[in-house]
């Protein structure tokens, strides 16, 4: 899927510029926006999981982080890291003048994997000097203080939202955006007229689909990309989106 920009637009006007930005990424992006030399140096770092850099190729982080405008002196919010391949790259770029958050799943959930992952993650964050100013809160919390972050960033998660929990979160992304702030989203899109039933199933979400949820908690829909669009993708798998490499 690509990736959209999107400025958050808080009760959908414009007054006091009380904007924000969504950048709704299904996979395209362009321009100059950040400190190209830091960003190159944290995808190229000794820090990062070599199995993970493999995967540079087909997730493209330089073109993505440049196309939501990652500079980085942000505050930045990554939603739902899961084993942190994009966390580790945030976080070596951050770590000089932004800060981190990563919202993960919720550390007393009863639900044993999700409680196992998060606490993955945490040994992660606790492994090395790099991580230790990254900040990890739960995906279904308040995120940030009010009109706090620069950008809130997710990567091909929606389609474990779908429903009320993605109203959840996308109400709770707009809530911590500064006025003009960034939504990142990178997603498997789904060929339009998908029915929900079928997203949940396969794990492909239609653009129109994730817009619309966007536009419904503020944002205004400002640009789209199609660096991660890979033409090869059948999207037709038994066991959907989970078929493909590098796990099933």
């Amino acid at each position: 899927m690509t990736v959209t920009i999107v400025k958050p637009i808080k009760k959908l006007t414009f007054k006091k510029f009380n904007i924000r930005n969504f950048f709704f990424v299904f996979l395209l992006a362009f321009g100059p926006f950040i400190s190209s030399d830091s960003l190159k140096k944290a995808i190229t770092s000794e820090y990062r999981d070599p199995n993970n850099i493999l995967r540079d190729e087909y997730r493209n982080p330089y073109e993505t982080l440049t196309f939501f405008g990652i500079e980085p002196s942000m505050k930045v919010v990554e939603l739902s890291p899961g084993g942190g391949w994009y966390t580790e790259i945030l976080a070596n770029y951050l770590n000089n003048s932004g800060e981190l958050i990563a919202a993960h799943f919720d550390e007393n959930s009863n639900n044993n994997y999700l409680k196992k992952s998060r606490k993955k993650f945490e040994k992660k964050m606790n492994s090395i000097s790099v991580y230790e100013n990254v900040k990890i809160v739960n995906l279904n919390s308040k995120l940030s203080t009010p009109q706090s972050v620069d950008a809130v960033l997710t990567f091909r998660n929606l389609h474990n939202w779908l429903g009320p929990t993605m109203d959840s979160i996308f109400a709770n992304s707009f809530k911590v955006l500064k006025p003009g702030g960034i939504f990142g989203v990178v997603e498997h899109r789904a060929e339009e007229g998908t029915s929900i039933e079928k997203m949940k199933k396969s794990g492909y979400v239609t653009e129109e689909h994730a817009i619309e949820i966007a536009k419904k908690h503020g944002f205004v829909l400002i640009s789209k990309s199609e660096i991660n669009s890979n033409p090869k993708d059948s999207k037709n798998y038994e066991k959907g989106v989970w078929t493909l490499p590098p796990i099933l």
